[in-house]
């Protein structure tokens, strides 16, 4: 695995200019994109979007100046990449009509779960990326996992790298079934921090708390507790053991966790996400 440094948007800088790009729907994901290249430089003439929901293609013009496209159409033959941010059971159905128009594109997918060998044969190319974002790249916090199929080259993989890098760190897989894990991990992950931040803003409302202070302490430690793990150079297991002292509050609440076996109950819901997540590739895939 490699991670690949973010391109830090800068509004003074002259990043390297982008190709036109194509997204195949126009989703909160897309918008994430589009949002972050806009704030680096980009042009909203620069994309063309397809996207069949009105209200989404409204959301769009609004927020970006972009006029999105209810069906694809020949103006995607100027695009040297397409993005496609889908649901996994529409993939197959909007490759279709855009085949004939994007031939020679690159081709980056978004949506869960759908096997890039899947997407060659609905694409007619092996120029494929297949990548695994999760919500926080709405933010521009994201965690994305990515893979490329043979036929993508070294100044591909920097292309699609440019294109993300606005959404959060980004990191290639060697092997496709990888991205299952990465999915589970940081493709669902998110869910799982706000579920424990629920379940301590709900112990502290029960010790008495207001909501607001609450959360915000759930919400506050969670970030602190990141950004230090991020920083730090030894293990989460060493600093988690750091402010455990022996019959103290820490240590107190992480008996209670181990007496129930709170660890491998995580661990276990993790790869259920993982098992989901091949399943899906097998359901959808198909077409």
């Amino acid at each position: 695995m490699t991670i690949a440094a973010p391109f830090p948007p800068h509004p003074s800088a002259s990043p390297r200019p982008l190709p036109p790009i194509a997204f195949i729907g126009g989703g909160n994901m897309a918008s994430a994109i589009v949002g972050g290249l806009l704030r680096q430089g980009a042009d909203a003439g620069d994309f063309e979007v397809v996207e069949p929901f009105e209200a989404a293609r409204t959301r769009l013009s609004d927020a970006f100046g972009i006029t999105a496209r209810a069906e694809a159409s020949d103006a995607l033959a100027r695009c040297a990449v397409v993005v496609w941010a889908v649901k996994p059971q529409a993939f197959a159905e909007a490759a279709r009509p855009v085949r004939a128009f994007a031939a020679d594109a690159l081709h980056l997918s978004v949506a869960a779960g759908i096997p890039s060998e899947s997407i060659a044969r609905w694409l007619g190319t092996e120029r494929v990326v297949r990548a695994m974002p999760n919500t926080p790249a709405l933010v521009g916090q994201g965690m994305t996992g990515l893979f490329a199929r043979a036929g993508v080259d070294g100044p591909n993989r920097a292309l699609v790298e440019q294109l993300l890098a606005a959404t959060g760190e980004l990191l290639w897989v060697d092997a496709e079934s990888a991205l299952d894990a990465v999915t589970a991990m940081s493709g669902s992950g998110p869910a799982y921090v706000f579920y424990f931040i629920e379940s301590m803003t709900e112990a502290g409302i029960e010790m008495g708390l207001p909501p607001e202070q609450a959360q915000r302490l759930a919400i506050g430690t969670f970030t602190g507790a990141s950004a230090l793990a991020k920083s730090a150079t030894e293990s989460p297991a060493v600093l988690r053991e750091r402010v455990t002292s022996k019959g103290g509050t820490t240590y107190a609440a992480i008996t209670s966790m181990q007496r129930a076996d709170i660890k491998a109950q995580f661990k276990t819901a993790i790869r259920a996400a993982q098992k989901r997540a091949a399943e899906l590739g097998d359901e959808f895939g198909k077409a």
